[in-house]
């Protein structure tokens, strides 16, 4: 079975570096190399480097290229300036996502999509499928680059020394190519998954291991260290972002997954006329986040009940969260039971734990 996993250019890096290594999305990846605890810690308070180069990017080129992007995206991304990034999704035509994904533009007729990692190929045949009505110029670049997520208050104080872009005045969702430690080309973009601020630096493969090491000597007067995937999931939790396979999927419509805000009706998308008439009509479900009331730990697939203990749904992503030191979670409910204040109960080993539905973020971001 491992034999069949990819690697990472920095697999072996890794290793050295005492990260315990464990198979993700097809992928070989770290998921701590210390402690979940202390790792997210770190991105919280200071800064911390995540090698997430099992993440996909396409390029789409061309007078077809914003088309086919507006074709099978969600959001809009005809609003997009040179220099910005858009979260999107592809919905499918049963009312489902088929991926989450950001949409860069990085300049008239040249976007850059980035996908998950599990999704790479089904996105590619996805948007290729539509492709043959537009024939944009598509090139698949996953194998070219490596992607390290920068994340945590001291990123730009951390980062800076390595590059004559002012980090600072980079805004949310914007990006920057440019020179970094002696690299040129580098996308050095202020985007992320954590809400601790920070940046995401694409880079060509070639130029990963140098980088890396660089980004850690640089970081070493402001805590930097390391951090693995498993911390990487409680702070994407804490924010209430969702998790492609876990929180949305081919079955859950961007509308019940709280995705309305980039589900923009102002153009024709894939299933956007079923999507509109859901919009209408209202949603039967939708997902939500939810607090502990008390001690235990949402896991996903963990029912949700009323107070009468009749079925409402189940958790979609759980952990006890470092930050608040109690249980939270995302899951769908009924909506009737969506609103912020409503009271349900968590399966967990046969007992009712009760929770509560909360607004999201759990814990307050610095980026925007």
């Amino acid at each position: 079975m491992a034999e069949d996993l990819k690697t990472v250019v920095l697999n072996d890096v890794h290793q050295q570096l005492g990260a315990k290594m464990v198979p993700f999305a097809g992928y070989n990846m770290p998921v701590r190399y210390s402690s979940d605890l202390d790792e997210h810690h770190t991105v919280r308070r200071a800064v911390g480097i995540f090698d997430v180069s099992h993440m996909g990017e396409f390029r789409v080129r061309g007078p077809q290229a914003l088309p086919l992007i507006q074709r099978v995206t969600s959001n809009d991304a005809s609003k997009l300036q040179d220099g910005k990034a858009q979260y999107s999704c592809l919905p499918n035509e049963q009312g489902g996502i088929i991926d989450d994904l950001l949409v860069y533009k990085m300049a008239d007729e040249d976007y850059m999509l980035v996908v998950n990692a599990s999704n790479i190929d089904k996105d590619w045949n996805w948007i290729q499928q539509y492709n043959q009505e537009f024939g944009a110029d598509m090139e698949n670049v996953s194998d070219q680059l490596s992607l390290f997520a920068v994340q945590g208050p001291k990123a730009a104080a951390a980062l800076q020394p390595l590059t004559d872009v002012d980090l600072q005045r980079i805004p949310y969702y914007s990006f920057v190519q440019g020179t970094f430690a002696g690299h040129e080309g580098v996308i050095i973009s202020a985007t992320g998954y954590t809400g601790a601020g920070g940046f995401e630096l694409y880079i060509p493969n070639e130029a990963a291991a140098d980088i890396w090491s660089k980004v850690l000597e640089a970081g070493q007067p402001y805590g930097l260290k390391p951090i693995g995937l498993g911390a990487r999931d409680t702070l994407r939790l804490e924010m209430g972002f969702c998790l492609y396979g876990n929180d949305i999927n081919d079955t859950t419509s961007p509308l019940e997954g709280g995705l309305g805000w980039i589900t923009k009706f102002t153009k024709e998308f894939t299933n956007s006329a079923a999507l509109r008439q859901q919009k209408e009509q209202g949603v039967q479900r939708k997902l939500v986040g939810f607090l502990m009331d008390g001690p235990g730990i949402p896991r996903a697939h963990y029912d949700l009940v009323n107070e009468a203990g009749e079925k409402i749904g189940e958790v979609t992503s759980g952990t006890q969260s470092p930050s608040l030191s109690k249980g939270i979670g995302l899951g769908y409910v009924q909506t009737a039971l969506s609103a912020p204040g409503s009271k349900i109960f968590v399966q967990v080993r046969g007992k009712n734990l009760p929770a509560t539905v909360t607004k999201l973020p759990f814990v307050p971001g610095t980026e925007e």
